[in-house]
């Protein structure tokens, strides 16, 4: 399972069918709502927007993923081929967490 902060609107349905065709569930977040803290859940991962994602959601993403040890992609750039990158990386390391160069 994965979930989305970030990125634009009119992309959700791209990053939910990417994320389908390598084998995840998607949840995407473009919008701050009051719930998105209960929202979140315990995905694999969670791929942050930087460019297009207000501070605050920002921040309960990454609050979210510290408190339950959950894996942050972060990119600048929201398009198709930068959501693809970020699931290469997911990818990368969830076959090697022992060694995994993005946990923190």
């Amino acid at each position: 399972n994965l979930v989305v902060v970030g990125g634009h609107e009119r992309m959700e349905k791209d990053y939910i069918n990417i994320a389908r065709k390598k084998g995840y569930k998607t949840k995407v977040f473009t919008k701050m709502s009051s719930r998105l803290n209960n929202s979140i859940g315990t995905p694999d991962a969670i791929v942050i927007f930087t460019s297009a994602v207000s501070h605050k959601m920002t921040s309960i993403a990454e609050g979210k993923a510290k408190k339950d040890d959950i894996l942050i992609i972060r990119h600048k750039n929201s398009s198709k081929i930068a959501f693809k990158e970020c699931l290469d990386k997911i990818n990368e390391c969830m076959a090697d967490c022992e060694n995994c160069k993005y946990k923190k």
